[in-house]
């Protein structure tokens, strides 16, 4: 690299769900940006986490799990997932060790498909070397990649790999954000995060996709972060299960996110919940978009 050049540009992270895609992000800049949990699905947005280096800046996509839309709140994840397509200058595709040749939709490069493109087999640290072996020469075949890197992002295992292979082909250019930013994301946008965080790792079957967090205060006091929090399901039943018997479980609920918070904001934080009911917001556009799907 010459003397004083610089490199950024835009790296999208894709997959199908359940792949380490959020963990891979998070250890990529070293900061828990995306949440994380064992369902799949988790992620329904875009998430942008930007990393900076002296000479480098690498602008990330995390994106949802790709999968075939059943409602609305999914076409309108898919659509997130092709946004995060367009005019960037690398693409992270993810699968992991346990991955099956009909189960990854792996881009087909061509000559009219110049992208550089970077395969990451996750989860490496489940399988033995012999058996890893025989994976990566498996998707050597299989996959048209420029580069296959057997990865760890739980364990960042070959991540710093994978940061070298990425400025190898980003452009020489000025940073497209300030040196100190880490995302393009408002903090009203992680505090909703941080609570549905909380909400898929508690609740099992349907409830985990039929809730979805809206900040509707968040005062940053000089001592204190004020933050009232809706949570909107489809269903009453839904709602009493979410409050449970005299409030237990929406009270553990706040308990554990209210500490996850306070990491991330670094401050103390007040956090009052209130649970509602909307019949059939997934599939309804008006308040998928009020919620901020389909907003680009």
């Amino acid at each position: 690299m010459q003397q004083n050049s610089h490199k950024a540009g835009f790296v999208s992270i894709v997959g199908n769900p359940n792949v380490g895609k959020s963990t891979l992000l998070n250890s990529l800049l070293g900061e828990r940006l995306s949440i994380t949990t064992p369902k799949a699905q988790t992620t329904r947005h875009g998430v942008c986490g930007i990393l900076n280096g002296d000479d480098f800046q690498v602008v990330y996509t995390d994106t949802p799990g790709i999968l075939t839309p059943a409602y609305a709140l999914q076409q309108s994840m898919m659509r997130a997932v092709h946004q995060a397509l367009i005019d960037i200058d690398v693409l992270l595709w993810v699968i992991d060790v346990h991955t099956q040749d009909n189960q990854a939709d792996l881009p087909i490069k061509s000559s009219s498909n110049t992208l550089p493109t970077l395969l990451l087999i996750n989860k490496v640290d489940l399988v033995d070397q012999t058996q890893l072996d025989k994976i990566v020469y498996n998707w050597t075949w299989k996959a048209k990649a420029d580069a296959i890197i057997p990865i760890s992002a739980l364990k960042k295992f070959n991540t710093a790999q994978v940061l070298r292979h990425i400025l190898t082909y980003l452009p020489d250019h000025p940073p497209y954000y300030p040196k100190d930013m880490l995302t393009d994301k408002p903090s009203r946008f992680f505090a909703a995060e941080i609570i549905r965080e909380q909400l898929f790792r508690k609740y099992n079957q349907e409830i985990p996709y039929s809730v979805e967090v809206v900040i509707e205060s968040f005062k940053q006091e000089a001592t204190i972060i004020k933050i009232c929090a809706i949570i909107y399901v489809e269903k009453t039943s839904q709602k009493a299960i979410l409050i449970g018997r005299q409030g237990a479980s929406i009270k553990k609920i706040g308990i554990l996110a209210r500490k996850m918070l306070e990491q991330f904001f670094g401050a103390p934080v007040f956090l009052a919940q209130h649970v509602k009911v909307l019949a059939g917001w997934r599939n309804q556009k008006k308040w998928l978009y009020r919620f901020g799907y389909d907003r680009r």
